[in-house]
């Protein structure tokens, strides 16, 4: 049987957390879709067609993952891109709450779903895109928290 994730994600920018658990989740699944979402309820630096971009670019060596950007319930992307595993990172005990209620509310809302969870390497585990996008935000060194063409799209931004 064949068994598809879908890793759902703001990814504003993607990280190198984000591509690290994206990577060992194409070892483990089939196929793998990066699901970057629209959010109306942030403000993302990037619009989503660039987030989608980056991602790609990012992750092309990949060949079981795609990127796609998407609007609506994650459940419903999942459903219509037949990816019956969501993937949720966990990077530090405190994201396990909010984590656990998401799955929680994904299984309420389509009991098909199984969320499994992914913890970074932990050279990575404090690594999160608010963080980097401070950090470039106000002029600091960033390439040792994301990918070179990701550095370079956050350097174009800090000029604008």
């Amino acid at each position: 049987m064949k068994r598809d994730a879908v890793y759902p994600g703001t990814f504003d920018p993607i990280t190198n957390g984000h591509q690290d658990l994206v990577r060992r989740a194409a070892g483990i699944f089939d196929a793998v879709t990066v699901a970057i979402a629209a959010n109306p309820n942030k403000t993302p630096m990037f619009p989503l067609s660039k987030r989608v971009e980056l991602a790609q670019a990012v992750l092309s060596d990949l060949p079981n993952v795609t990127v796609q950007g998407y609007a609506g319930l994650t459940v419903d992307f999942a459903r219509q891109h037949h990816g019956a595993v969501i993937v949720r990172g966990l990077r530090a005990v405190s994201d396990f709450e909010f984590e656990f209620q998401l799955a929680n509310m994904s299984r309420h809302l389509d009991r098909n779903f199984e969320t499994v969870f992914l913890t970074p390497q932990e050279q990575f585990t404090f690594i999160s895109s608010t963080l980097v996008r401070e950090i470039a935000v106000l002029g600091g060194d960033v390439s040792q928290f994301v990918h070179p063409i990701v550095e370079a799209e956050l350097k174009k931004q800090r000029r604008l």
